[in-house]
């Protein structure tokens, strides 16, 4: 299978909010980011792929199923992480396996007793009794133990610590090292998307600003700083957007390579996602 997800055009409108038309493609064995700010749509356009909620789309597969008409047929093979656990808050860790045990086909009760085990859980202490974090890490094992290709996650690794969160990474780049296995993940730690996205996707206001490799945002966006003449030389083409500050200009380019090129002795910052997220947002745009 190429592709996790496809989605042409969906679109699911509200009174005072729009997903606006969002396409995209997750190809198989890969990791993508989606990123925006508060109130851009990432959950409602995660609870539509998911089929939580209804939406008017040309294209919507998960792992090659419509979500519509054959979802049922992906559940099996998706789990999906929230930021708030929705497991029944009395369970124990330990019962929480003996019942999912019951639901999925492929649940592998030595897998996550092994998570358990690594993650330093409690087996027989309610979850409500649990810290958020300890709560979440029930989550993984539970949605790592029946062995899902793919794995969607809405903003689930906010209330962990650094540490796990580190180690959640590498757990999650290891998920995706054969492509029978992807991940689409929701984050506001966009550094923590830095370490391990394949691909980027912005979303804000409801639409979709892009879709891009990390390769490419790494190899071709950057931030110049410079004064009035130089600024006005910059091709508008090459300008992403652009901040005015007291003295000078901070531009955000997206043709690093060939504007080294053309200005060999001027200095450019390399770009990060949260940097890009911030020109798209409060920079201004060239006319």
């Amino acid at each position: 299978m190429e592709h996790a997800i496809q989605v042409r055009n969906l679109t699911k409108s509200y009174k005072d909010f729009t997903l606006d038309h969002i396409s995209f493609d997750l190809p198989s064995g890969t990791i993508m980011g989606l990123i925006g700010e508060n109130g851009a749509g990432k959950s409602t356009l995660i609870n539509a792929i998911l089929g939580i909620s209804d939406s008017e789309y040309e294209q919507a597969d998960v792992l090659g199923y419509d979500i519509t008409a054959h979802g049922r047929y992906a559940r099996e093979d998706v789990a999906a992480i929230f930021c708030d656990s929705h497991f029944d808050q009395e369970f124990t860790p330990l019962f929480l396996g003996k019942m999912l045990s019951k639901v999925y086909r492929n649940w592998d009760q030595d897998a996550y007793m092994n998570y358990l085990e690594r993650f330093d859980l409690p087996l027989k202490k309610r979850l409500k009794k649990l810290s958020t974090g300890m709560r979440v890490k029930v989550e993984f094992a539970a949605a790592l133990s029946h062995h899902p290709k793919l794995l969607v996650l809405d903003e689930a690794t906010s209330g962990l610590d650094p540490v796990f969160r580190d180690e959640l990474l590498d757990l999650l780049r290891e998920f995706t090292e054969d492509e029978d296995h992807s991940v689409f993940i929701s984050s506001h730690i966009t550094s923590d998307l830095d370490k391990i996205a394949d691909y980027i996707a912005y979303l804000h206001e409801g639409k979709l600003q892009f879709v891009s490799s990390c390769d490419d945002l790494r190899n071709n966006y950057g931030i110049i700083n410079c004064g009035q003449q130089f600024f006005d030389a910059l091709s508008r083409e090459d300008i992403v957007a652009y901040r005015k500050e007291a003295y000078s200009y901070r531009v955000l380019v997206n043709n690093r390579q060939k504007l080294r090129q053309v200005f060999q002795d001027i200095r450019m910052e390399n770009a990060s996602i949260e940097d890009i997220m911030v020109f798209y947002v409060k920079g201004e745009k060239v006319r």
